[in-house]
């Protein structure tokens, strides 16, 4: 089969296309035909081998993909050859066929196009448990999204706005801010014009109670000290470097800091996790919330959408067509 691999550490332009053996079947699996995957920030830092759970070369990258089942290990889970799929991953999403837990795949709704459905899960599953499972933002609560214009940002900000706060994009660019506009931001807030700190004072005088962070770097301090007293402040990823932050602002302002991890929580917190896992989904098959995909590239040119994201360039989700049949609705 034909897929991206990366045979050494690196910048995403050592990724290239070769023809690999197809994944081994295990128990318990499903082996999926890929017609779309969508790239995640951590594809990049896997490819790169700075990511926290490294995995060595040779191996193919890419975590998020929707296909069609074309083999199950064991009966019984639920999961049917011929089953459209989205599904998740370590690695393994940018090639032809891939390998995956039975238990990581889900249905695809009939009328859903593969292409959403690919870029759905890891972005607004993240952001949905750190939005309701970790911060347990309210209607009419304000909230600071950072990065606003990426994959976990943008559906922040539709997710946010969608539960009734008041949601304030902040993102490096007018083009990503117009697209969290769109998507219900009501205050956007440009950070390459500087002074993110007095911006934010301005637009919420009264400060912020959920402050959403998937970027870190310079960029957390100011959004840090615009939390309102006893607000919540929840820490995603580091996009733009590790932070150190001076805790006497935890203190002085009672913020509850919370680290999130998309993989760590189901084990953690179980019964909130499976009861927000159910609502996401519901509002996914009802239409009420869609991905922004803002770039589409080809299997061949993986290495250039795992640039795009790396560069901060994607707006909302990137994805890799894989095969001429992503498009198709059932």
């Amino acid at each position: 089969m034909k897929a991206a691999q990366c045979t050494a550490y690196g910048p995403p332009e050592t990724v290239r296309v070769a023809d690999v053996p197809a994944p081994a079947l295990a128990a318990g699996q499903v082996r999926v035909r890929v017609d779309v995957a969508a790239v995640n920030y951590p594809d990049v830092l896997l490819v790169a081998g700075q990511y926290q759970l490294p995995v060595e070369p040779p191996f193919v990258p890419g975590s998020e993909f929707a296909g069609v089942v074309e083999a199950v290990a064991d009966e019984g889970t639920g999961v049917r050859v011929g089953d459209r799929v989205c599904g998740t991953a370590m690695v393994g999403a940018f090639a032809e066929q891939a390998v995956a837990s039975a238990r990581s795949v889900t249905p695809v709704p009939d009328g859903v196009d593969l292409t959403v459905a690919a870029a759905f899960g890891v972005a607004h599953r993240t952001a949905y448990h750190a939005l309701h499972t970790m911060a347990q933002v309210a209607a009419g609560q304000e909230l600071v999204v950072l990065g606003a214009g990426g994959g976990v940002g943008l559906a922040a900000v539709q997710l946010g706005a969608l539960a009734g706060a008041g949601v304030t994009a902040v993102a490096s660019s007018q083009r990503k801010l117009e697209v969290a506009k769109a998507q219900g931001a009501a205050v956007l807030i440009d950070h390459r014009e500087g002074g993110l700190r007095a911006a934010l004072k301005e637009a919420l005088p009264a400060g912020a109670d959920v402050v959403l962070d998937p970027v870190g770097g310079t960029l957390t301090e100011p959004a840090l000290r615009s939390v309102r007293w006893g607000g919540r402040f929840v820490t995603i990823g580091f996009a733009a470097g590790i932070p150190r932050l001076p805790l006497n602002l935890v203190l002085l302002k009672g913020v509850q800091v919370t680290g999130f991890q998309l993989r760590d929580l189901a084990a953690h917190v179980p019964e909130p996790f499976e009861a927000n896992e159910e609502r996401l989904r519901a509002l996914f098959t009802a239409g009420a919330v869609r991905p922004h995909i803002g770039a589409e590239f080809t299997l061949a040119d993986t290495a250039a959408a795992l640039r795009c994201v790396a560069d901060g360039e994607a707006i909302g989700k990137v994805v890799v067509r894989v095969t001429d049949e992503g498009n198709t609705e059932q």
